[in-house]
């Protein structure tokens, strides 16, 4: 046979030539050659040799041959796990190797399993195997095969991780025999995939593996499968079209023979549960639905206790904590429609010399010393941010004019790489949230998605969590001067005249009433403070672009989902990154408040708070972790399948 790589041919000698066949111990040599010596010297007896014979002082006899290629501590043992096949080949070359002729080798083979051997090509010299029922060429590296250079014995066809993207070529003149193909892995794309798997061209089917390939249409692959009469064993998990809420019923409805569905075996009950379902095929959505589940987040560091006291003019400091993750994006767009859920990723603006106006409303001095819990919608109706998704916030309020370029980099908000979404991703966020021991988001988004495919390639890539720390500076907002006009001569005089007649109509009233002069006194005791406060620092801010800091990244695996599972659920863990120092500024900050709470409240007693020292002693600082849970929808009957039903 000619020498070809990347064939099966070639693959195949490849393995009998490091099976040393003719090699010692095995073959005929000098070890045994008294055994095999020409018939002219051996008249009265066969070539075939006898087991019993002894031969000559320095051979080997037969069993002890035999040790050696059977013993694990041989040196000319086979591998672990080699096959049956090769371990009788091996004893068959001691016993009587001049029936190892290649004649022989081709009608002994019933299986070849070429697994991993960067083939490519399936030859005809796979024909030479007249006796061949089972075919195993996983792992390697073929695009397309001849199905004409297929044995027509072969029962059982395994092609597991290749690199084929149609089932056209296999149809041209298959096995007719064959009990079960496995095609799994692979890139099978596009709904005309169904046109080749039917009874037409696979009569004797019992068993199908075409699972984690790139298949969107369950219902034209489900209309072709029911025309195999003897399909008892499907596999069709991995592939898009099993992320869909109605799989499993509608598959199990369809194809009533159906005894195991991707390796679970079908029942009775779920027969019962989506009876009638097929039925309702045209008209069921085909979308796959996600609820993604954010609890709480532990072991944050407390920032705040780390800042200086802010001062008369500023800055005023507030610390919010959130969590993103990335998920597909739908070709419909979900940016417009979940408008402000999308996380707030900052980017510089497009032009280095256009400054945004201010904007109106710009929060308060009180406003700022409450709870940051509000921080996240006044800054996004205050803060000039560009979204990874689109989706833009308002406009800061900024001075109108800066000194210099570099005053212009410090306002713009500074974006760690790690918060940018993978390409064709959107970034999602829960709600900021002020600092606390637990901090609970209590986040859940419903997911709904028609494009599968990216959606299949998204779940084998997983989804990157981050926890992020958002801090934002505030500035009280100096008001210009105003120019107030002299008055001319004419009109300083009639002001005159008016203020006289006013001076005495107020007279005239207080010397009526005595109780309204009174309480005019009173008012006026109560309201000299208007104008000092008009006088002093103006109460309104304007806020800095956020400053955000990741505090923890990682990825979360969704290869589960696509296997079939319902739910991955995991507890992300970033590490430690509280310190004594913080925490012991924090537990100081903490009793000394609960000490001025409890002084504020007349009726109850006064604890002593814990010792420092005890607290330093027993110092375990919480890692950072925050509860994520990712859930693909399943409808469980056909009356929940029902409710995806497209009007």
């Amino acid at each position: 046979m000619e020498e070809r790589g990347g064939t099966v041919s070639a693959a195949v000698r490849e393995h009998l030539r490091k099976l040393c066949l003719r090699e010692f111990p095995c073959g005929s040599g000098s070890w045994n050659k008294s055994r095999f010596l020409p018939r002219t010297c051996r008249t009265w007896r066969e070539l075939v040799p006898r087991e019993e014979e002894a031969g000559g002082p320095s051979e080997e006899t037969v069993e002890d041959l035999l040790g050696l290629v059977c013993s694990p501590q041989s040196p000319w043992a086979l591998l672990e796990g080699s096959s049956a096949e090769d371990r009788y080949l091996r004893q068959l070359a001691i016993r009587n190797p001049q029936m190892l002729k290649e004649d022989f080798l081709y009608s002994y083979f019933r299986s070849l399993q070429v697994v991993d051997k960067q083939v490519s090509l399936v030859d005809k010299d796979l024909l030479k195997f007249p006796k061949l029922e089972e075919l195993v060429l996983s792992a390697n590296q073929i695009k397309e095969i001849d199905a004409f250079n297929l044995p027509p014995t072969l029962k059982v066809l395994e092609l597991y991780g290749n690199n084929i993207t149609s089932m056209k070529c296999l149809c041209a003149h298959p096995p007719p025999g064959l009990q079960h193909l496995g095609l799994g892995h692979n890139k099978l794309l596009g709904p005309l995939q169904s046109m080749y798997i039917t009874s037409q061209h696979w009569p004797n089917l019992v068993s199908l593996d075409l699972g984690f390939n790139d298949l969107t249409d369950l219902q034209g692959m489900v209309a072709s499968l029911s025309t195999l009469q003897r399909l008892r064993l499907l596999v069709l998990q991995g592939n898009p079209l099993a992320l869909v809420p109605y799989y499993r019923g509608f598959t199990i409805d369809s194809l009533a023979r159906l005894c195991v569905l991707d390796d679970i075996t079908v029942s009775s009950s779920e027969k019962h549960q989506f009876q009638g379902l097929r039925y309702k095929g045209d008209f069921l959505a085909r979308e796959a639905q996600f609820v993604v589940t954010i609890g709480n987040i532990r072991g944050v560091l407390d920032s705040s206790v780390l800042d200086p006291d802010p001062g008369p003019h500023g800055p005023f400091i507030t610390y919010s904590y959130y969590v993103t993750y990335d998920f597909v994006e739908d070709e419909e767009g979900e940016g417009s429609e979940y408008g402000g859920v999308l996380a707030e990723i900052v980017k510089p603006t497009p032009s280095e010399e256009e400054v945004p106006e201010e904007a109106p409303g710009t929060p308060t001095a009180e406003e700022a010393e409450e709870s940051v819990e509000s921080a996240p919608s006044s800054a996004s109706q205050s803060q000039s941010v560009e979204l990874e998704s689109g989706v833009s916030a308002g406009s800061p309020s900024l001075p109108r004019s800066l000194g210099s370029a570099e005053e212009l980099a410090q306002l713009r908000p500074r974006m760690d790489l790690r918060l940018c979404p993978s390409p064709g991703t959107v970034l999602f966020s829960t709600v900021r949230k002020p600092w606390a021991d637990v901090i609970p988001c209590n986040y859940e988004m419903q997911h709904t998605l028609k494009d599968l495919v990216p959606l299949k390639a998204f779940l084998l890539a997983g989804t990157t969590v981050t926890i992020v720390e958002e801090k934002i500076l505030s500035w009280p907002v100096v008001p210009p001067p105003v120019d107030i006009p002299s008055p001319g001569k004419g009109k300083g005089e009639k002001e005159k005249k008016k203020e006289k007649e006013k001076e005495k109509e107020e007279k005239d009233k207080k010397g009526k009433d005595g109780k309204d002069k009174a309480a005019k006194g009173e008012k006026e005791k109560k309201e000299p403070k208007g104008p000092r406060k008009k006088r002093g620092l103006s109460k309104e801010l304007r806020q800095d672009p956020p400053i955000l800091r990741v505090l923890g990244s990682g990825l979360v695996v969704l290869e589960p989902l696509l296997a079939g599972e319902p739910l991955v659920s995991t507890l992300c863990k970033f590490g430690v990154i509280r310190t004594l120092e913080s925490d012991r500024l924090t537990f100081l900050r903490d009793s000394k408040n609960k000490k001025a709470k409890k002084a504020a409240e007349p009726g109850k007693a006064k604890n002593k708070m814990p010792a420092l020292s005890g607290y330093e002693n027993d110092y375990h600082p919480e890692p950072l972790t925050v509860e994520v849970q990712i859930q693909v929808n399943q409808c469980r009957s056909a009356e929940e399948a029902l409710r995806t039903l497209v009007l």
